[in-house]
């Protein structure tokens, strides 16, 4: 009889759980729509807007070609996801906080540059192309921005409008697109799958503790990317050994695609502790994986064609090879000659340089994620800041 009762008593919990489910997404659309008045964005090249070539030099063309119509310092031929966020909110494209030329943070600062990780590397951007802007070092400038930015808006005069006042620092939004470097800087130090994923846990315990130290300085509404699938990447493709066996039914090898989505398992994980830990967060994980395994499986459907080939690039199988990419020249008879230049039309590639997107594909991918469809839990951009 207590047996019966215990086991009717579960059932009607697991019932009103799944009920409560159900309408958590309902009972968020009846809450009024978010105002970010300002975006704080944490990454790498996914989502710099400039940061790395405000310190080490401007990307040739025909980087930025499609948008800016010249190099704008984003790894693409225009936008990026981050600035079709930006522009969702109605905010101007953010500016890199390394940059010191015509900036004007009033509406939040971009601390990404390419070739970014969440662990620090022991090396030099010179001799493994991996930024010296690690995660934790994004965070001390975004704090060094906090205070100083409160002091200088104090001196009143033009600098007043060019730097947030405190109120907007709570209710600005938090990106984080990071960790994909992480994974493909083990592979270039010759490691094993096994070595790789035995880090991971590491780097997402640095990844949260960056997370909870944001936090502290007053970040609530966090929109953190998982990390994309790297196997589907023809600059993996390209420059690893893969036999057929490890090829999936895409095109994508599927040891390295697992690898992300192991990385993916433990941010979530660790995503599902901070939603308790930080009561006052609003968190929400965006699986941009699945997006962009989903864009390319869906390629020559969506007109596309090839996911694996390259618009900017110079020969090989995916019109990629390492030793020239996008942009490259060389000289002929005293002349210097673009080698490594875009395809006719970008808008009709997944691929720009064989490591990042078109604006094209990330202008698709925006319309994924915005509406939440990839999202957990599955709000809208516009509804993120509700817990």
């Amino acid at each position: 009889m207590e047996s019966h009762r215990l086991k009717s008593t579960f059932l009607i919990c697991k019932q009103l759980t799944f009920l409560l489910l159900l309408l958590q997404p309902i009972f968020i659309f009846s809450l009024p729509e978010c105002k970010f008045p300002a975006v704080f964005n944490f990454g790498d090249s996914n989502s710099d807007t400039g940061g790395l070539s405000a310190v080490f030099g401007q990307l040739p063309p025909p980087y930025g070609q499609t948008y800016f119509h010249s190099p704008a310092g984003r790894q693409c031929d225009g936008r990026l996801l981050m600035d079709f966020i930006a522009e969702g909110l109605g905010l101007p494209h953010l500016n890199p906080f390394l940059d010191s030329m015509g900036t004007n943070f009033s509406h939040g600062a971009n601390f990404a540059t390419a070739g970014s990780t969440i662990r620090r590397q022991n090396t030099t951007i010179f001799q493994s192309g991996y930024s010296p802007i690690s995660l934790d070092v994004q965070y001390v400038e975004f704090s060094n921005f906090l205070k100083r930015s409160q002091i200088i808006r104090e001196r009143g005069d033009v600098f007043k409008n060019l730097f947030p006042p405190k109120e907007k620092i709570s209710s600005a939004l938090y990106t984080f697109d990071i960790g994909q470097n992480d994974l493909t800087a083990g592979y270039k130090l010759n490691l094993s799958t096994e070595q790789v994923k035995a880090y991971v846990p590491e780097v997402i315990s640095q990844f949260k503790t960056t997370i909870k130290n944001v936090y502290a300085l007053g970040g609530r509404t966090f929109w953190i990317h998982n990390t994309g699938p790297v196997g589907c990447l023809p600059y993996i493709l390209d420059t690893h050994l893969i036999t057929a066996a490890q090829v999936d039914k895409h095109g994508c090898a599927s040891t390295f695609n697992g690898v992300s989505q192991y990385f993916n398992q433990k941010l979530k994980e660790t995503i599902i502790q901070l939603r308790n830990e930080l009561q006052l967060a609003a968190i929400t994980y965006v699986d941009i994986y699945s997006v962009k395994y989903s864009l390319i499986a869906q390629s020559k459907k969506l007109g596309y064609g090839d996911p694996f080939l390259v618009c900017c690039g110079h020969g090989g199988r995916y019109n990629f090879n390492n030793a020239r990419r996008c942009g490259t020249t060389k000289m002929v008879k005293g002349k210097e000659i673009l080698i490594a230049k875009s395809c006719k039309d970008p808008s009709t590639r997944i691929l720009w340089d064989g490591i990042h997107f078109t604006e094209a594909a990330n202008k698709w991918m925006y319309a994924k994620i915005v509406n939440g469809a990839f999202n957990d839990p599955p709000v809208p951009l516009n509804m993120a800041c509700h817990i």
